[in-house]
């Protein structure tokens, strides 16, 4: 959790290990990120950054189409740069390798998309549309430096610039494509931005499987932790946007 605190942020964790990787992949980053002004476990005190992040994920963001052109260009940034020996840990949401060397869907999908349909919060048609879609994002990739969790709360922006990306307690080494699908998450309108900054080598139809995959998973989370009303949260629109253009 990261909350600003007047003049700084502050994280807070009480994984030590995953604290201290935080800052180490934080000096590795060739992207702007806060600076470290005090350690005190289970916290960090990081310097603020100029601007505002990017927007919210149930809002339209205010960010201009420049904003979004230079996210892509930093994500590329990053994506190019010798990357960490150790995978991003947010794997919940993501395919993982198994021991034979394919490529499946992470362990906890098929009973999330079973919840969704048990309890009415999906229509079953919607949700085996989108496991179609997301079959897309099971295939082999190269790994590069992620950030693992760049949602658009993480990611500050002044102007055409980018000021600042936080909370790096995810980074690591992983599919290029899963930090493009996680920022543009219910923002499908700035993909075409933060492709034409990132340079090309942009993979559609894998960025719209990792939609589907987060959108599957993390509704039951919402829903469980008290999140009102699920006919609300923006994941839903999401799958059922990418059930009716499909």
């Amino acid at each position: 959790m990261t909350l600003r605190v007047g003049d700084v942020f502050v994280k807070i964790d009480a994984d030590q290990a995953r604290l201290d990787r935080e800052v180490d992949v934080m000096t590795r980053a060739p992207v702007p990120t806060p600076e470290l002004v005090w350690r005190k476990p289970p916290a960090l005190a990081l310097t603020a950054v100029r601007g505002a992040a990017l927007g919210v994920l149930a809002e339209p963001s205010p960010a201009p189409s420049a904003a979004w052109i230079a996210t892509g260009a930093a994500i590329r940034a990053l994506h190019n740069a010798p990357p960490p020996p150790w995978p991003s840990s947010q794997c919940q949401q993501r395919p993982v390798v198994g021991s034979d060397g394919q490529v499946g869907f992470p362990p906890l999908f098929d009973s999330e998309c079973r919840w969704l349909i048990a309890n009415d919060v999906a229509p079953a048609e919607v949700v085996e549309r989108n496991r179609q879609i997301a079959r897309a994002a099971l295939r082999p990739w190269t790994p590069a430096f992620i950030h693992g969790d760049l949602q658009i709360v993480h990611v500050f922006v002044d102007g055409d610039r980018v000021t600042g990306i936080l909370d790096w307690s995810e980074g690591g080494h992983g599919d290029a494509m899963y930090d493009v699908a996680t920022v543009t998450l219910a923002h499908e309108e700035r993909l075409d931005d933060v492709a034409a900054g990132y340079g090309g080598d942009v993979d559609v139809d894998v960025i719209r499987a990792y939609w589907a995959i987060r959108s599957l998973m993390e509704i039951r989370w919402l829903v469980e932790h008290g999140y009102g009303d699920p006919a609300t949260y923006p994941e839903l629109r999401v799958l059922h946007s990418l059930a009716i253009d499909a």
